[in-house]
This record gives structure tokens, sequence and C-alpha cells, in this order.
């Protein structure tokens, strides 16, 4: 129904337009440009950008996705991401310009020509490298990248940040005995992360690690969890109808009490975060920030174990 209303009728709302444009034209759905796309990384040391012309030559390839790419919010969850894994000793490296939109938006809207156009061109790109691991903070992209890459030809390992961390933790790799964060937390689960790829716990994991951390849960959550309202391309729409969806998650998340409101997503994060502010909330009473940003709050000032060499760690199981 949609890739009829889409492509046969092009029957979609406006604004959905300019992100099928700038997809088309800029490789990502804000319309940004590409040279921009490392930028993230000028603060960080040691962050390689390689050449998509070149054989890959380490462990991973760190998927850093359109919104951890440009939006300013999610840009501090790209480099604490990055800052942990540094910390652990991976091995990895960036595609920066090179790294295209995989396409999530235009599927999820029906824009199947787009899709395939952007998918195409990222598998290419990726086999001829010969890319074997890729980790990304983006649920969007997790699920794009795992579950409908292989129907075009790219097979991948493909991990999402919340796994990885989870893994680095229980294997000692990421010291968490000196971190603490005095805060009260509750999770909101990224529906392409939960009710798309059964990963529940493992976000849970990380923040429950965090010594001074208490953990409350939304009367929705799990596999009963509430979507944040950017879901299925709806990130580049607006709502008209009733009360907008992210303001009724915040909502939920304030009533906990809570005092941060960590996320998984990079949309989630965004939305949760204007819901909270929209609520009357400032930062310094309600905080929403990834995962990522809330663990190295908590590691920040701690010690960095000594390393003689990078670490390679073993892709985490699948969170059921």
């Amino acid at each position: 129904m949609r890739r009829y209303l889409s492509l046969m009728e092009s029957d979609f709302p406006p604004e959905l337009g300019n992100a099928y444009r700038s997809m088309e034209n800029s490789q990502n759905p804000w319309g940004m440009h590409q040279g921009d796309r490392a930028k993230w990384a000028d603060q960080l040391e040691g962050i390689e950008v390689v050449d998509p012309g070149d054989a890959f030559s380490h462990e991973y390839l760190y998927w850093v996705g359109c919104a951890g790419s440009f939006d300013d919010k999610n840009q501090k969850v790209t480099q604490a991401t990055a800052r942990l894994m540094q910390r652990a000793g991976l091995d990895f490296a960036i595609l920066g310009p090179s790294e295209s939109c995989t396409g999530d938006p235009a599927r999820r809207s029906g824009n199947e020509y787009l899709f395939q156009m952007l998918a195409t061109q990222n598998i290419e790109m990726l086999n001829g490298m010969g890319v074997k691991k890729i980790v990304t903070q983006c649920p969007h992209c997790f699920n794009t990248l795992l579950n409908e890459y292989p129907q075009l030809g790219g097979r991948y390992e493909v991990i999402h940040h919340s796994q990885l961390l989870e893994w680095l933790i229980e294997t000692g790799q990421l010291d968490l005995s000196e971190a603490r964060l005095d805060e009260r937390v509750t999770y909101h689960d990224s529906c392409y992360l939960g009710r798309h790829n059964d990963i529940y716990l493992a976000p849970r994991k990380i923040v429950g690690s965090i010594a001074g951390v208490e953990v409350v849960e939304m009367g929705r959550s799990g596999t009963a969890g509430m979507c944040c309202g950017a879901g299925g391309a709806r990130m580049w729409m607006e709502e008209t109808i009733g009360k907008k969806v992210n303001d009724e998650r915040a909502q939920e998340a304030i009533a906990t009490g809570a005092t941060r409101v960590a996320t998984a997503c990079p949309f989630c994060a965004i939305m949760l975060d204007d819901g909270v502010k929209a609520a009357g909330k400032d930062e310094s009473q309600v905080r929403v920030a990834d995962i990522s940003i809330h663990l190295w709050e908590a590691l920040a000032g701690t010690r960095a174990p000594a390393r003689s060499g990078s670490a390679t760690a073993a892709p985490p199981a699948r969170d059921r």
C-alpha cells in the first residue's frame, strides 16, 4: 500500500518529498553536505577514516548513520560511543564522507526504488572493501543492515552498540569498578531494537551496571513498550491529529520520577528530548541521553587501563 501511494500515485506528505530529494541528491534525509559526515571526529584523536577503494583491514566498521553524523545532539552520542570503543581497545574505523544513508526512511515510507538505489551503492562498496563486522548505534541502520541488506547480497555481522557495550562490560574490557552515577534512570525501548530485533536486556544491563544508578521502568516497557513517534519514517513528517506521540511518551518517563531518560536510538533521543522540554522540564531536572553518554559520564575522570595492543571482541550473542 505504501509503495503504491509513494511510487504510483506520488501521494505522500510534502515534507517527506523533501527527505526523498535529500536522500537522492545528498545521500542523507537532512540534505547535509556529505563532506561534513566525519566532522564529529574533529574533537577526537585516532579516528581513522578509510578509503572505500582500499581493502578494509580493521576488526570493525563503525557505521555512524545520518543522525549520528549530522544532528548536533547525536554527534555527542557518536563521540561517546567512539571514546568507549577506544577505551576498550577495539580496532575500528569509519567511512566518513563515503558513508550514505542505508535507505531505511525510503523503504519504510514506500519509496522502494530509492531504497534499492542507496542500498545497492552501499553493498557494492562494503563488499568491495571486504567488510565483515559492522557496529552501529542506530537501530534503524542496524535493522536494515542486518535484516534487509542480505536481500540484495549484503551479508555482514551487524552489532548494535548496546550489544557491544554490554559485552565489553561483561568481559572486563570496559572496567566500571570506579564508575558511578547517582541518578534515577528510566530506559525507553526503541521499536527497531526491541520489537523488530528482540533486544531488550542489553541496554538495561548497561545502565544497571553503573554504581549509584536506580533503574525504574515506565508503565509501558519491554515488549509492551510505546513508540517515540519517529518510526516508519515519521521522523520527517508532522503530526497533525491528536496528542503528539513523543509528548505522551515523555510524560510517561517524567511520571517515573527519573532524573535521566536513557535511549538507544538517535530518533528516540530527539523525540523524547523535545517531549520533555515541551512538558516544561529542563535538562537539570530530566536529562535525555543515549546509553553511551550515561556510561561515558559515569566513567569520566576514572583511569583507563593500560593496554599493550588492540583488543579483539567476538560478536555478542543476540538478546532474546
